[in-house]
């Protein structure tokens, strides 16, 4: 396996994700701007933000799989909220667990950041997900 996810002791406690993660493959994949559309660029989930991190995650697995890797092989997602506050975390926790076990995510996540902002390039886009992933 080419990644190998780590909480080393003394790192807080719980997180749904791992802290570190060691890729030692040669192949690197970033899979980059992924929203709630589909594959004809419709709109999915218009104001759900549950609704669009299942959409986004659908579509970085398929970019993922496009270059012959899975969630398995991520050493760093990273993702955008539009208009975050605490208040909306478990609204994207539930997108998250409610692809969990679809595109078997691991469990715990890879290192993960979720980065609050603005907007997005269109106002009706409340997600965007990155994902870093090595291969052999």
């Amino acid at each position: 396996m080419a990644v190998q996810l780590l909480t080393p002791d003394g790192m807080f406690q719980p997180v749904p994700y791992h802290h570190v993660a060691i890729g030692t493959g040669t192949r690197q994949v970033h899979v980059a701007g992924q929203i709630a559309r589909d594959a004809e660029a419709n709109h999915i989930a218009t104001g759900d933000l549950t609704g669009q991190v299942v959409q986004a995650m659908r579509n970085t697995a398929l970019g993922l799989a496009g270059a012959g890797a899975s969630f398995a092989d991520v050493v760093r997602l990273r993702f955008f909220v539009t208009d975050w506050s605490p208040e909306k975390a478990d609204d994207f926790m539930a997108g998250l667990e409610r692809v969990a076990d679809e595109l078997d995510l691991p469990k715990p996540l890879p290192p993960l950041s979720l980065i609050g902002i603005d907007y997005l390039f269109e106002p009706d886009v409340l997600v965007e997900v990155e994902a870093f992933a090595v291969l052999d």
